[in-house]
């Protein structure tokens, strides 16, 4: 039997978005969720990617996404032997709703609040929300990005994207950045010949497949911001 989020907080309503918001509404849960989409992860590379999380916090919504079924601990095989935090199937189910989340947040009216810390996930997982098949028309080309300690492997063919944790066993080009300036390159205004410059991010092999490469993933546009009643 799944036991709600908190034994003390529930929306105490039987429709089924209630539910769903005494298993996953607390704050912080869904972000612990998009952190595991692209696999599991150590407690400590976890916090890495939500820093604004209180460690205390943090492990109180461990657990309850554990109690939930959402979570699950595994012990890694030697010789890592790290015990690491993981999506259960179930878990995995909510990848659609992050997604879409992203997406239609990304469409707000109102402009962003000014967020200095955005996690290496968040920014990949943004490359597969924002990504424009028409703008990847006659692209095929492998991609490995570095952003500080975590790599990721893209690959871009036949107007499609696929994205996985890891290093790329070959690239066209290699884009060695930090997850704010690459955010900063894709949907903030900032050139990307500006951040070479500046040393804060470089790229090895096909320059021009890296610049092909951010012109994949456009912002998109806001929605109409309602008028006066």
């Amino acid at each position: 039997m799944i036991r709600l989020m908190a034994t003390t907080r529930t929306y105490g309503d039987g429709c089924a978005i209630a539910r769903g918001l005494d298993l996953v509404g607390e704050r912080w849960a869904l972000l612990v969720v998009r952190e595991l989409l692209l696999g599991p992860k150590r407690y400590t590379d976890l916090h890495r990617g939500l820093r604004n999380a209180s460690p205390n916090v943090l492990y109180e919504r461990l657990r309850e996404l554990e109690r939930a079924g959402i979570v699950r601990r595994r012990k890694l095989p030697p010789p890592a032997g790290s015990r690491v935090y993981e999506l259960t199937d179930w878990g995995y189910e909510l990848e659609q709703t992050v997604m879409s989340l992203g997406r239609w947040a990304a469409r707000s009216p109102t402009p962003a609040s000014a967020a200095p810390i955005v996690s290496a996930d968040s920014v990949v997982l943004a490359l597969r929300a924002r990504f424009d098949p028409g703008a990847a028309r006659g692209v095929r080309a492998g991609y490995e990005l570095r952003l500080g300690d975590d790599r990721f492997r893209i690959e871009v063919a036949d107007d499609e994207i696929e994205v996985a944790r890891g290093d790329a066993g070959h690239a066209d080009a290699t884009i060695d950045t930090d997850p704010g300036t690459l955010d900063a390159v894709l949907w903030g205004g900032r050139p990307l010949a500006e951040a070479q410059r500046a040393g804060k991010l470089t790229i090895e092999g096909d320059k021009a497949a890296a610049q092909r490469f951010v012109r994949l993933f456009p912002m998109p546009e806001p929605a109409a911001a309602a008028g006066p009643a």
